[in-house]
């Protein structure tokens, strides 16, 4: 849905302004004062609308640098981390090349070996990690790769003079070199699983323009934009914005064309964020009877909106997709194999590690009821390959199960609707049941 957000269609200045950032060609500078002088519009305007768009992602503003226009990088794609973000992680300080900390690196080298045996493995986007090695310094960066100091030392002004001229990073961390490559390794394995999990900014692109009705249009206005789109419901916006309402043809219906929608909107309408997931958001749709979600930013403007169809339809292709990274869980579940029983229902099989154990010896409460869940919800997925999320669980632990023990889980469907499924899982050991649960889950995909 895209469109002017006034009643009539027509843009705001503000709009204006973020329509005008977001063509600007990337890589451009931009400053408050010659943007109100080419826009005709005040400083004041002019710098709500750089805010805005820099809370969007189509600008980033840098010390000593200023205000750029950025290519606004989507989650799905290869999602790697930049300098900046390797700065942050480590704790550490700048000690040249700040123009490159935007800059993405795809690897990282430990320079604990000899010189030439070292370049052998930089290229350019790498990071060296070195400690008080200047001749590695220099030579990284000639190579194209930005560098990491450890143990707190620094560098030469030469260096930090090269760093400048090729914008290239270089930083400085107090921490040792294996502390900073297990802090940047377990930064990009986060980052993977990450890429996992869609998200609603996966799917809907932040717009100035996004088809909205302000609290003060009628339901004139309503029946115009209706018209215009084919749409039958909007979000309403305040005089900055904010979304503070939802408007239905069944709202609207029977009212005069002169009826201010302010009376007749539902108020405080629920919303979602960028990095609001996928599931959450269906679950919500679902469970409130949705159609349309506002998608706003921390101040509650909105910057665009999301359709139940396009929620389901994400999540059928979601579901498609590849496990990147291994979450607890996968940790959990990686043991365990699966058959069939003479009743065809799913059994699955594993030993319980020490790992699992809780403070008695004895496998955790919380992890049998982490795997009793987790078996439920692979036999409801192969149930008409819909998608489920836990409503409830009701667990009862019968008797402890020893670790390095091998423990059989068999889930049960006993109702199943369109709506819901009703599920018991049990946990077998030698042929006694150790523990069981109780759980409904609510349908949210789609066939």
């Amino acid at each position: 849905m895209t469109a002017g957000d006034a009643p009539g269609g027509e843009q705001t200045k503000h709009e204006q302004l973020l329509q005008y950032i977001r063509d600007l060609p990337v890589g451009t500078r931009i400053s408050v004062r010659r943007m109100a002088k080419d826009r005709d519009v005040s400083e004041g305007t002019a710098y709500r609308a750089l805010k805005e768009a820099e809370q969007l992602g189509y600008v980033n503003t840098k010390e000593r640098i200023g205000t750029v226009r950025v290519d606004k990088k989507r989650r799905n794609s290869p999602d790697q981390l930049t300098f900046e973000e390797v700065l942050e992680i480590v704790q550490g300080s700048l000690l040249g090349g700040e123009a490159g900390l935007g800059k993405s690196l795809h690897k990282f080298v430990i320079g604990a070996m000899e010189l030439d045996e070292m370049m052998g493995y930089i290229d350019a986007g790498s990071l060296l990690i070195v400690g008080n090695r200047q001749n590695a310094h220099r030579l990284a960066l000639e190579h194209g790769a930005g560098v990491l100091v450890t143990g707190g030392f620094g560098t030469s002004d030469d260096v930090k003079a090269l760093a400048d001229e090729r914008q290239l990073p270089i930083l400085t961390s107090r921490h040792d070199t294996f502390t900073v490559a297990s802090m940047i390794n377990r930064a990009m394995f986060d980052r993977l699983i990450k890429r996992k999990i869609m998200m609603i900014g996966d799917i809907v692109e932040p717009s100035a323009r996004t088809r909205s009705l302000k609290q003060s249009a009628s339901v004139a206005d309503f029946a115009k934009l209706s018209a215009e789109t084919g749409f039958t419901r909007f979000p309403v916006t305040d005089e900055w914005n904010r979304a503070v309402g939802m408007i239905t043809a069944k709202d609207v219906a029977g009212s005069p064309p002169d009826q201010p929608l302010d009376k007749l909107m539902t108020r405080r309408p629920m919303t979602v964020t960028l990095t609001t997931p996928i599931a959450a958001a269906a679950h919500q749709m679902v469970s409130e009877g949705l159609e349309l979600l506002p998608v706003v930013d921390r101040q509650r403007k909105l910057i665009g909106v999301i359709s139940r169809t396009e929620v389901l339809r994400s999540m059928q292709f979601g579901g498609q997709q590849a496990q990147q990274g291994e979450t607890f869980d996968a940790l959990m579940w990686s043991g365990f194999t699966e058959r069939r029983d003479e009743e065809n229902r799913p059994v699955f099989t594993g030993m319980v590690s020490p790992q699992m154990s809780g403070p008695l010896g004895t496998v955790s409460e919380g992890v049998l009821a982490a795997l009793m869940q987790q078996a439920a919800v692979k036999a409801a997925s192969d149930l008409r390959k819909r998608e489920h999320v836990l409503e409830s669980m009701t667990t009862y632990f019968l008797r402890t199960v020893p670790i390095d023990s091998t423990i059989a889980i068999v889930p049960s469907i006993i109702e199943s609707s369109r709506r819901h499924i009703i599920m018991e899982v049990q946990v077998l050991h030698e042929g006694d049941t150790m523990a069981k649960a109780m759980l409904i889950a609510q349908t949210i995909g789609v066939s």
